[in-house]
């Protein structure tokens, strides 16, 4: 049932940096404000198999699969390290890209889709989550839940593609200051490598 509370729950979700924020902001500042639509998107669809598991309850699996689940945690937290090797490595060659083509905006969609879709945590939080908003009177829970997934997506795109947008509407301050780009891209490759870690030895 879409509820205020719904409403108001998932936009504190969605609003409270994590990886795909901090993805999304770093491609704004970076690139064209077209590249930092194609890093919301491409998040955006990063949780689509999260939310199609938790409707099919084949979340359940990975609660009963200790082995899956850590898997997939190791694949996800070796995935952000990579991002934060990639941005660190290249402290000081970080400038502005105002030409970016549609073939670099498929790949920036595919690294924001990889972000999402390689934490499993993001399964068990919808699986956790979706359900408390079920109405016990719903003909259909799992048509129910399917809608509630919709606009948390839609949410979800929105207020990325807004990060994005901001990020890249501060980035032309930013161009004629390298010092300051440099310590920005230092400061993203970090954050990335600490979500790595707690991605990758935090219990749940």
């Amino acid at each position: 049932m879409i509820t205020t509370e719904f409403l108001l729950t998932s936009l504190i979700v969605v609003v409270v940096p994590g990886a795909g924020v901090l993805y999304t902001v770093s491609t704004g500042l970076s690139q064209h404000w077209k590249a930092s639509l194609a890093a919301a998107l491409g998040c955006t669809a990063g949780i689509i198999p999260h939310l199609t598991a938790s409707i099919l309850g084949l979340s359940a699996i990975l609660h009963m699969s200790a082995v899956a689940f850590q898997a997939l945690k190791l694949a996800g937290s070796l995935y952000l390290l990579y991002l934060a090797w990639s941005m660190w490595r290249n402290t000081g060659s970080f400038k502005l890209d105002l030409t970016a083509n549609k073939n670099n905006h498929l790949q920036i969609a595919l690294k924001g889709i990889l972000i999402n879709l390689l934490n499993p945590k993001l399964t068990l939080f919808f699986f956790a989550f979706l359900p408390l908003f079920i109405s016990p009177q719903a003909a259909s829970p799992a048509w129910e839940m399917f809608w509630l997934s919709a606009i948390f997506m839609t949410m979800t795109l929105v207020i990325f593609a807004c990060y994005g947008l901001l990020a890249n509407s501060i980035s032309a301050y930013l161009v004629y200051s390298p010092t300051a780009i440099r310590r920005l891209q230092r400061s993203f490759a970090v954050l990335f490598a600490v979500l790595a870690v707690k991605l990758a030895f935090s219990d749940k």
